[in-house]
């Protein structure tokens, strides 16, 4: 009995991580035949506030705390940078590659150690935790570099990649520089959507509540943007098929059990076990393009890779460290710093 307690959360954060790589080569899949990223954000959020509408006030119906005018906007506040987020993953997406865009996602607790740096959240000092932290933000940063702007030589790559133009390629090199700053971006505003829902949550500790709520939002938000910048309906057409299946896969299996699965391995395993399995993902969605979709694979790309998850690691270690210093102390103090809260209560939130 033992032993399966300890298997399933590990075999839970594989399936969430499958399920991330997934949802972005829908994403992009839905895009390559015309479907904009407003309109894939638009469905696939209305799809899962539909799911989630029912669940998440039967589970919060005891003790609910009063949805107020002031919760309302902070709630819409958190759905336009989470909008934002996702329309401009997708567009990346679009110019990268799933493993690309999966490695640059790393660099978020990197991000948000320095915003909150910036907010006067967290504090340098000579302590480990926050040595490790810096070092580990400065490592990951230097990876994103890497990997946007070195490519090097092909380590595996398809037949149809291997007597491409040199003109292609310099095409593809310069989309491979914009899709990289715009996950560079899109990776800082994920760490200041994480830090907003770290301060909703501390005055309202109702999760699937919130996130109903911010998938309601984005569905509305991107849709009237949709409208506005797209003159032609044919955006909205979820034909061919390939629209229609990879709209409900991730409003269904992207958002609703992806959520799912990682609420509940959090409350099985905790926050950094869950964060561990972040850079699983640079090898699922590595494998799945060079297989199905024809990517290829650069020295740039495996190098950089490598440079962002030692970061990332270091500043995981630096949080477990941080951590084990907060139990260890005799301090009343009750806010724990902000980086060692984020991870356990906005990792359900994953865009």
């Amino acid at each position: 009995m033992r032993s399966s307690k300890n298997v399933l959360p590990f075999v839970g954060m594989v399936i969430s991580q499958c399920i991330v790589v997934g949802t972005m080569i829908a994403g992009k899949a839905a895009m390559s035949s015309g479907m904009t990223n407003f309109t894939f954000v638009s469905y696939s959020n209305a799809i899962a506030s539909l799911i989630l509408l029912p669940s998440s006030f039967l589970i919060h119906r005891l003790g609910r705390p009063p949805i107020t005018f002031y919760l309302l906007c902070a709630f819409f506040l958190l759905a336009l940078l989470g909008c934002t987020v996702q329309v401009s993953a997708y567009a990346a997406i679009q110019y990268t590659s799933p493993a690309f865009a999966s490695a640059m996602l790393n660099l978020i607790p990197g991000f948000t150690f320095i915003i909150a740096i910036i907010l006067r959240m967290e504090k340098l000092d000579c302590k480990s935790s926050s040595i490790a932290k810096s070092i580990g933000t400065v490592v990951s940063i230097i990876g994103a570099f890497v990997v946007t702007l070195y490519k090097g030589p092909s380590i595996m790559m398809t037949f149809s990649h291997s007597n491409s133009p040199h003109r292609l390629l310099l095409i593809h090199f310069s989309k491979w520089i914009i899709g990289g700053l715009i996950l560079a971006a899109d990776s800082a505003l994920s760490s200041l959507y994480g830090i907003l829902v770290v301060l909703i949550l501390r005055k309202f500790p109702a999760q699937q509540i919130l996130i109903f709520f911010y998938c309601s939002f984005v569905a509305i938000l991107s849709a009237v943007v949709a409208l506005i910048m797209e003159a032609d309906t044919s955006a909205w057409s979820l034909q061919p098929n390939i629209r229609l299946i990879a709209v409900l896969y991730s409003g269904i299996i992207g958002t609703a059990l992806q959520f799912t699965i990682t609420a509940w391995c959090l409350h099985s395993a905790g926050a950094l076990f869950v964060a561990m399995f972040q850079p699983l993902g640079i090898v699922i969605a590595t494998v799945i393009g060079i297989i199905f979709l024809g990517d290829t694979f650069y020295l740039g790309s495996l190098v950089g890779s490598i440079v962002i998850v030692i970061g990332f690691y270091a500043v995981m270690w630096g949080k477990f460290r941080e951590g084990n210093d907060v139990k260890s102390s005799d301090s009343t103090i009750e806010k724990a710093p902000l980086l060692q809260n984020n991870g356990e209560e906005t990792e359900v939130l994953t865009q």
